[in-house]
């Protein structure tokens, strides 16, 4: 007889774990062990469940990379007693978490699937409990006792998205994410499709955890009149070490000479100027016009459809690691973890 599927469902915080009280009418956070109240539908699957809460819940808007870490190592931590990570978390940064995670995790070889929901678990119309049953079906999916999706994802609205090509782009609607540069590896209809052809293949190493994340790092987001003391102030910050520039379509800028000079000036000085574009889809190519010519002549770096919470935190783990300037430059433009077309 074989063991039970197990999953350790981890609450970070985030509206799917509200519940409305009659009596205050206060949206309050739901203890886990009232979970199978709410959704008695868990019983029905042959898995064993546990739970993890963090203290204190962490609303998403209040995210750091300290955060990260403690979560990252909880799943070290727990990494050989579970077939599966389910971890709700605040959508607002979930896909910052969910890329940070992605990196942090190397040789990770058994799924982390990222879910919360727009409206409270507590609430007749929720979003939750389908999120949370799709993530939890999809975290224990195995084929020849091999993981289906042994990579970190984000399950909402139906569909399963690679963590680090994710963004958050609605605030209303059920399907809160989009991932513009690549398809969905799962798609849950009356069954769930998984395209096996885009999920990432488990390399049966060691999980490797990466702690250090260096935050020096800014992003600096064009828009037509930015000024250069603006531009200056950013590039001059005490202690940068890397500048994510949020560029116009396939990564152009201004040419004007201030803002190049500036740079340039930056580069020389070692800071890492990375360039990634605005839009949610479609993909930096410096040269393609005469606007990202001189960005290139300069040095600074394509982030080809790399997402903007992928770059900060591919960032924050590189600098971390303590690779130099131009080691970091080339890795920007490797996919380490399927986070860009290369």
């Amino acid at each position: 007889m074989q063991n039970k599927t197990s999953i350790l469902i981890i609450y970070t915080g985030g509206t799917i774990g509200m519940i409305h009280d009659p009596k205050t009418g206060i949206l309050k956070t739901l203890a886990f062990d009232n979970i199978y109240r709410y959704l008695p539908v868990l019983e029905n699957f042959n898995y064993n469940f546990d739970f993890y809460t963090f203290h204190p819940l962490l609303d998403s808007s209040n995210m750091h990379p300290s955060f990260w870490v403690e979560l990252a190592t909880l799943i070290e931590k727990n990494y050989e007693l579970f077939d599966g990570f389910v971890v709700l978390h605040g959508s607002d940064t979930m896909a910052y978490t969910a890329s940070a995670l992605s990196f942090m995790l190397e040789n990770l070889n058994k799924p982390v699937i990222f879910t919360g929901s727009q409206l409270p678990i507590g609430m007749v119309r929720t979003d939750g409990r389908e999120n949370l049953i799709n993530s939890i079906e999809i975290a224990a999916a195995k084929v020849e006792d091999t993981p289906m999706v042994p990579e970190v994802a984000i399950c909402f609205e139906n569909k399963l998205f690679r963590g680090n090509r994710t963004s958050k782009f609605n605030a209303e609607h059920f399907g809160a994410f989009l991932s513009g540069n690549y398809p969905p590896l799962a798609e849950v209809g009356v069954h769930i499709r998984y395209h096996e052809n885009l999920i990432l293949k488990p390399n049966f190493r060691k999980l490797k955890l990466h702690k250090q994340l260096d935050e020096n790092i800014a992003i600096l987001k064009l828009f037509p009149g930015i000024m250069e003391n603006v531009v200056n102030s950013i590039l001059e910050t005490k202690g940068l070490k890397a500048v994510i520039l949020e560029t116009f379509g396939a990564g152009n800028a201004p040419t004007t000479p201030w803002f190049l000079s500036s740079l340039n000036a930056a580069n020389e000085k070692g800071i890492i100027i990375f360039n990634v574009t605005q839009c949610k889809g479609g993909a930096v190519d410096i040269g393609k016009y005469e606007t990202s010519v001189e960005l290139g002549r300069i040095g600074v770096i394509g982030g080809s459809d790399i997402t903007t919470e992928s770059a900060v935190t591919k960032l924050m783990y590189l600098l971390g690691c303590g690779f130099s300037k131009e080691e970091i430059e080339q890795l920007l433009q490797t996919s380490l973890r399927g986070e860009i077309t290369v």
